[in-house]
């Protein structure tokens, strides 16, 4: 008989999946112990294999925004399935969700499913700059490392990723102005794009400053490089217009040329678009040479899901009563580790947060890694025995959901209060 416990399981699973895992941070490595293998989930809440309920602070890792199985979500999605799983042509759902996005997103023209290589093609150069901190998936481009130098181009972080496929990305210290001035100085001629996370979401949540997000813009305008924003993490999720409408509101006529989205607009399904000017997106195929293309791509069950979402989540209202609550959760724990007499600072935008163990808010990756790693693995571990999921890694933002009620947070105040106090020795 097999054992279902969530050791069990991950003894199970580590007979036939490398690591017991499809994605390495769900393993607990940054953390110790036993992942905990979800067996159902509703609203605000997960439940484990051994029936132990979480308030879950993960959300799928953002998309979840409603909370699992929001009944407009549900509907949507049942219909969509009956009428069929895919189709690998054409629907009129697909157009739809593209229309929802561009409404809720001025600066999108047009939406499809590729980005640096459509920088490369609509400016005819090859290099591209990124964060260190700032995760875009795991092409082989982006993943990359600092190099020895501010404005070095990087070396490959992972095995398989062969040196010359990294050569034209350069990485950079997120914040730091300086460094991007001199990447620009010594390269702009060559430069295709520069990708951001504009609110990074995997060193923890870590914002880009007014300054250094007003000068990146500038640079990319004067030497003609494309300012591509990763929203996968922050569209949809910090605002109805995403992280962009938030600069927007400080930077007088801010606007990214190209923007990347993911998760939220799949509602759950895994469905990602990105879009930008019409004159860039015309280089795309089947108009321009830029190829792209994807059998699944437009999947009705997954726009289907992803349009009840956008519908639920513009409603007048939504984005105030869930920034709220984000908020009272995070200045709730500040307030916990206050009494608790441990440093701790902690930010929020939309539904999305984050905390560290640490005095103030890290602006780069370097200060989130110099955070105190122990004592959060530790905090973690005393959430996860009091019932509350956060991710298991202090470089992974947080997210609260519309179905989080004001018990669920003062629930979540009252671990954490616990959980600090065996953290003062």
């Amino acid at each position: 008989m097999n054992d279902k416990t969530n050791a069990g399981l991950f003894e199970r699973a580590q007979r036939v999946i490398p690591g017991g895992v499809n994605s390495p941070v769900r393993a607990f490595r940054a953390v110790g112990g036993t992942p905990r293998f979800i067996a159902r989930a509703q609203g605000a809440y997960l439940w484990d294999a051994q029936g132990q309920r979480y308030v879950d602070y993960i959300g799928s890792w953002g998309p979840m925004i409603l909370g699992h199985g929001h009944p407009a979500v549900l509907e949507a999605v049942t219909k969509a399935a009956a009428d069929g799983l895919s189709f690998g042509a054409p629907t009129e759902r697909e157009i739809e969700l593209a229309e929802a996005i561009i409404a809720l997103v001025p600066g999108l023209e047009q939406a499809a499913m590729s980005a640096i290589r459509l920088a490369r093609g609509a400016t005819g150069r090859n290099r591209l700059i990124k964060f260190e901190g700032c995760y875009h998936g795991h092409a082989d481009a982006l993943l990359v490392k600092a190099g020895s130098g501010l404005a070095t181009f990087g070396n490959p972080t992972s095995a398989g990723v062969p040196p010359e496929v990294v050569q034209h990305t350069i990485v950079l210290p997120y914040n730091d102005v300086a460094a991007l001035e001199a990447a620009f100085s010594e390269h702009a001629r060559e430069l295709a794009c520069v990708m951001v996370e504009p609110i990074a979401g995997n060193m923890n949540f870590v914002r880009a400053s007014v300054p250094f997000m007003t000068r990146l813009r500038e640079l990319c305008t004067a030497h003609g490089a494309l300012l591509v924003f990763d929203e996968v993490m922050s569209g949809f999720r910090v605002a109805l217009g995403g992280a962009q409408s938030v600069y927007a509101r400080l930077i007088p006529g801010f606007a990214p040329d190209m923007s990347v989205f993911g998760k939220v607009i799949g509602g759950g399904m895994p469905l990602a678009a990105f879009g930008g000017s019409r004159a860039v997106m015309s280089q795309l195929a089947p108009l321009g040479p830029v190829y792209q293309a994807g059998t699944l791509s437009g999947n009705p069950v997954a726009t289907a899901c992803g349009l009840a979402t956008l519908h639920e989540i513009a409603k007048p209202g939504f984005f105030d009563a869930l920034s709220s609550r984000t908020r009272g959760l995070v200045d709730g724990l500040l307030e916990a580790a206050r009494e608790a007499e441990i440093p701790l600072s902690g930010d929020s935008e939309g539904g999305m947060f984050g905390f560290f163990f640490h005095d103030s808010l890290p602006q780069n990756y370097g200060t989130v890694m110099s955070t105190d790693k122990d004592r959060f693995n530790r905090f973690f571990h005393g959430m996860l025995e009091r019932g509350v999921y956060l991710a298991p890694a202090l470089y992974e933002a947080g997210f609260v959901s519309a179905a989080h009620s004001a018990d669920d947070i003062a629930f979540t105040l009252e671990a954490a209060r616990q959980s600090l106090r065996t953290l003062r020795g």
